[in-house]
């Protein structure tokens, strides 16, 4: 019986909630969850995980899971998000992000309304084709090695909801966009489709996530704060999701 008392006393020491981190340019989601694994190692055998892909061009808030709350991160991938970006219309990608080769485009500036009307019918629910450059699996494989390989993958249409699109500020070639949108929406996508319906080119030149449901850059610790020992003291509650 005491035996058992100190397993579970073990077992609900152990960290378990939300750390929602800043990601910064360069490391991959993956990357961030390791660091996060590797400040855990004192806690023995923790489960992590991230609730939601970060390019790793892409800056902001990356949730990750621990413990327990590994088994709430779908919720967290399945809530509302935020992004920031700047779309240069000057040239396509082929990644659709300036990492990409560059294809320049030769077209007539498109002034701010011609921008805001196509904007606005890329609004709702809207279908939307991917980036080849992406960790979608096609027949079984990872849609970006297919396309590193030049197998030019034809990448499945999905329905995607996008909330909100607006025009923060213009400069040519860069227009900078706030966004709000669902599930599975790629703003990689909505740049390249921006150029097409504007007759010139699209690609994100950056891009930045301010939020996901109830988590905002606000709360959110740059990677390179994080403490050498993450303890429970530097977790959000799971009952920041209403999980009781």
């Amino acid at each position: 019986m005491r035996g058992g008392d100190n397993q579970n006393e073990s077992t609900a020491s152990r960290p378990s909630g939300f750390v929602v981190l800043d990601k910064p340019e360069g490391p991959s989601s993956m990357a961030v969850v390791a660091a996060v694994r590797r400040r855990l190692r004192s806690h023995g055998k923790v489960r992590v995980g991230h609730g939601g892909t970060l390019d790793p061009l892409a800056t902001g808030v990356l949730v990750v899971g621990v413990g327990a709350a590994t088994r709430l991160l779908e919720q967290v991938v399945g809530a509302a998000k935020r992004y920031e970006t700047g779309v240069d219309l000057a040239a396509f990608t082929t990644t659709d992000d300036r990492e990409g080769e560059r294809r320049e485009i030769h077209a007539e500036r498109p002034s701010i309304e011609r921008i805001r009307a196509a904007l606005d019918a890329m609004q709702g629910e809207v279908i939307q084709i991917p980036p080849a450059f992406s960790a979608i699996k096609i027949g079984g494989r990872r849609a970006y090695r297919l396309a590193r390989q030049g197998d030019a993958p034809t990448m499945p249409p999905r329905i995607v909801r996008i909330d909100r699109i607006e025009v923060v500020r213009y400069e040519y070639p860069i227009v900078e966009l706030s966004i709000d949108c669902g599930k599975g929406t790629y703003i990689r996508s909505i740049a390249r489709d921006l150029g097409v319906a504007l007759g010139t080119g699209g690609h994100c030149a950056w891009l930045r996530r301010t939020a996901v449901g109830p988590f905002d850059q606000t709360s959110a610790i740059p990677l390179d704060a994080l403490p050498e020992a993450l303890g429970p003291e530097h977790l959000r509650p799971i009952t920041v999701l209403g999980a009781g």
